[in-house]
């Protein structure tokens, strides 16, 4: 014999429990004609295995049937009915012969299970449940005889968060039953899903309805952001909170249903559900059991007070009262009362029951019992001597025990008709297949299930998830995935920043920092960019950095070659004016051989600043400073002379002073050699240790680099620059002392203007030079340069030319002498 425990009927009535007479029996109520399917199913399977002769061809099975009526009192009681057996009055002492059964098949229930387990367990009798899914149950050592055809919740969890995963639902609500199954189901889940997504609200559904518990998970719903909601829940426990959403038309939500609802006839058939359209379901696999529509359409009202099953299911599906359970009616309501003949046409009549098109528990409740029945046949097919038992003995077939089935149970493995392969695991979980499913509503408004899907654990690791997108109906508007994050991924250029206080799956997108960059999807950190590569506007790629230096080709590199080149031709013209007049009196009283040199060597001032504009090179480098170096000292050099021989020519005129014999043409030449040679040397020391090099600048300015002619050694840097300094300086004081001279034409006056001049435009140079940035530090330099050399050249030479070409009069010796001329 074997037991089954089903849940056919949804409510109890309580007896009376006053105390003040014997309490009558629990009465169930709520015959649900679907769910007799799977206790029928467990009948068909016994009887197809008895028509087997290849299938224990020597014995026969037998079976009794419970009703658990979805209370864990009503479960417990049937459990230890069937293996005490039905007798009031215990004669057989020595527990001799066959046990009441020898396997139950159930419970459905996982609170029911775990409490029926701890029992069974006591004498080794396997308990196979058809749907009780909770992982706890996978304890071998808590439930040593328990056995499953479905799998368990923690295969269901991570099947549920594959989905989640697949479609990128970072933000999820959680609804559980207040029982087992429900809270295992959502510790698993919570352990699952954080690798994933973030729980955005987890509520429970009390086991006893409670108005305002229910109203607070519909709030929590309403006010919630998250639009994934994963019930773990059975069809019952979860009816009223299925009626409220329904009756306040709570839509825009993703429900995702586990094996427990998602195909029970509770909810799915009831009227306007369209709230719940789309869901996306975990299914039992289905399957086709051949025969079996035949088989439960032949059944019939048996009137055995042992077997009330088939007369409940009869009444309740032509809703009428046989008429000896119509004297339990009240008299008053017999008129009402449709009675029942036991002739009425049951294959007319299309309910759940007969609907054999999604066999799911029942495939489950036809799985174990075969899986019951090939053990039996590996324990009655034992060789002789060759028992797994004490002293290698077999099991004796006319006193099976129980803990003897169980040990042949755990080695089951055989193929089914439908070529699926039934096997336990060492936890005693079949092997992991899922159907999914999804709640398509139609244009008439009613909603079917259909399989969209498959999760298969044995499958190669990538291809364990199926999905057929084309087949799914999504409840959204548009008819599209829907979308239910607590943040928008941050796209490329931004990084994720955590709110304080919320859930990892809450964050603000922060652009990257200039010089950074992000180029994943959701990045955590944001990335330097190498010092000469820059982030481009959307901060996701780094680009090479725009390369700058004072080229001839923009605007202002042009104005400074111009000027530059009109120096060149304005002192080369001077100089020829001065050569073609050098026999004129205001060509020799200035020097004339120091005038040229001074004019060549501006000449070269105003060149050398040609070599500042355009890419530096390593020649172009050293070439800048030297000639800047030595072309200024040539040019200090000759106005210095100018202003010592100014001085000693007014000496000179002294009664008994004789100086100009000592500082003759050839003491001119060596002094402006010797002041140019000691810059000669400080060029070729500097050049020789640490020459200027070009060099590109990543850190004046971040977005560009700014290619420019490092000097090098800043010493002898500062040393060529101190050096015309200090030569500019004494100029600019002995011409200064002289500038007062008694004489009519004294050079001194503009000298001491030119090099007022040269000083005012480098000391204004020095701050402008720091606080330039760029290629601007670099016109500020060859400003500076053309500056001082046009006022030498202006300041020295213009009165000159002035004479020369406009009042060539004056330029005699009587006009110099400041004698008047001689009216004719």
């Amino acid at each position: 014999m074997i037991g089954g425990i089903f849940e056919i009927s949804s409510t109890t009535i309580l007896p009376d429990l006053s105390f003040k007479s014997k309490p009558d029996q629990w009465r169930c109520e709520g015959f649900d004609v679907s769910v007799f399917q799977t206790a029928q199913t467990m009948a068909f399977a016994i009887e197809e295995i008895n028509k087997d002769p290849t299938l224990l061809p020597n014995l026969t099975l037998g079976y009794r049937l419970y009703d658990n009526c979805v209370k864990l009192p009503l479960a417990l009681r049937a459990a230890t009915t069937l293996i005490g057996g039905m007798e009031d009055v215990i004669i057989d002492y020595d527990c001799e012969g066959l046990p009441p059964v020898v396997a139950i098949v159930g419970d459905p229930v996982s609170t029911h299970s775990i409490a029926i387990s701890r029992i069974l367990g006591l004498f080794g009798m396997p308990l196979v449940s058809f749907y009780a899914t909770c992982s706890c149950l996978s304890n071998k050592q808590e439930f040593p005889s328990f056995f499953r055809t479905i799998p368990s919740d923690a295969f269901q969890v991570k099947v549920i968060v594959e989905i989640i995963k697949h479609y990128g639902w970072t933000w999820v609500g959680i609804i559980a039953s207040e029982d087992d199954y429900g809270q295992y189901a959502v510790r698993t889940f919570n352990e699952e899903v954080t690798k994933y997504a973030c729980v955005a609200f987890s509520e429970t559904i009390p086991k006893v309805k409670q108005k305002n518990k229910v109203s607070q998970i519909i709030n929590t719903i309403k006010q919630s952001t998250a639009k994934v909601i994963v019930v773990f829940s059975s069809g019952v426990d979860l009816n009223a909170l299925f009626d409220e959403v329904v009756s306040q038309n709570i839509t825009g939500r993703q429900w995702i249903g586990s094996e427990a609802w998602s195909t029970g006839s509770i909810l799915i058939n009831k009227e306007k559900i369209g709230s719940f359209a789309g869901t996306l379901g975990i299914a039992i696999r289905r399957g086709e059991i051949p025969e079996l529509q035949n088989f439960l359409l032949k059944v019939c009202p048996d009137f055995d007070p042992k077997n009330s099953l088939s007369v409940q299911f009869w009444e309740s599906t032509f809703d009428c009262k046989f008429q000896g359970n119509m004297q339990e009616q009240n008299s008053s309501t017999w008129s009402d009362v449709k009675a029942c003949t036991g002739f009425e046409d049951l294959p007319s009549k299309s309910t759940g029951y007969s609907d054999v098109s999604q066999l799911r528990d029942s495939y489950n409740v036809y799985k174990a019992v075969y899986a019951l029945a090939h053990a039996l046949h590996s324990l009655v097919s034992c060789e002789t001597g060759k028992g797994p038992f004490e002293n290698h003995n077999c099991a004796n077939v006319r006193n099976i025990q129980p803990w003897q089935l169980l040990h042949y149970l755990k080695k089951v493995n055989f193929t089914n008709h439908l070529g699926e392969r039934i096997a336990f695991d060492e936890n005693g979980d079949v092997l992991g297949i899922y159907d999914i499913i999804n709640w398509q509503q139609g244009d008439d408004g009613i909603v079917t299930i259909k399989n969209v899907g498959v999760f298969d654990k044995s499958a190669v690791a990538s291809q364990e998830l199926y999905l057929d997108e084309k087949e799914i109906f999504w409840n959204f508007e548009p008819r599209k995935v829907p979308e239910s994050v607590c943040s928008k991924s941050c796209e490329p250029g931004t990084r994720k920043a955590t709110r304080k206080g919320q859930p990892v799956c809450c964050f603000d997108c922060i652009p990257c920092a200039d010089g950074e960059i992000s180029s994943d999807i959701d990045s955590i950190e944001c990335l330097p960019c190498q010092p000469e590569f820059w982030s481009n506007h959307g901060r996701n790629q780094c680009i090479m950095k725009e390369i700058e230096f004072l080229s001839y080709e923009d605007s202002m590199g042009l104005t400074l070659t111009t000027t530059a080149l009109t120096g060149v031709c304005l002192s080369l013209a001077i100089l020829t004016v001065f050569i073609h007049y050098r026999h004129t009196p205001v060509v020799k009283a200035n020097n004339s051989e120091l005038s040229f040199l001074l004019l060549a060597s501006l000449t070269l001032c105003f060149f050398c600043a040609l070599c500042f504009i355009g890419q530096p090179t390593n020649l172009s480098c050293m070439l800048r400073h030297v000639m800047f170096g030595i072309s200024f000292v040539l040019c200090i050099s000759c106005i210095l002379v100018k202003t010592i021989v100014v001085i000693m020519a007014f000496k000179a005129k002294l009664p008994g002073n004789n100086l100009m014999k000592w500082f003759g043409v050839p003491q001119q030449r060596g002094t402006v050699f010797f002041f140019t040679l000691i810059q000669s040397v400080i060029c070729i020391v500097w050049l020789s240790t640490a020459p200027p090099v070009p060099n590109k600048n990543t850190k004046i300015q971040s977005v560009k680099i700014i290619f420019e002619c490092d000097v090098g050694s800043l010493t002898g840097f500062s040393c060529l620059l101190g050096y015309i300094g200090f030569l500019a300086g004494i100029s600019f004081i002995l011409a200064f002392l002289a500038r007062n001279l008694p004489d009519s034409f004294n050079e001194a006056k503009f000298i001491t203007f030119s090099m007022l001049i040269f000083c005012a435009v480098w000391i204004t140079f020095i701050p402008a030079y720091i606080s330039s940035p760029g290629k601007y530090t670099v016109a500020v330099e060859i400003f500076a340069i053309l500056a001082s050399s046009f006022g030498v050249l202006f300041a020295i030479f213009l009165p000159k030319c002035y004479i020369i070409l406009i009042k060539p009069e004056k330029n005699n010796k009587k006009a110099l002498m400041g004698k008047p001329a001689t009216k004719k």
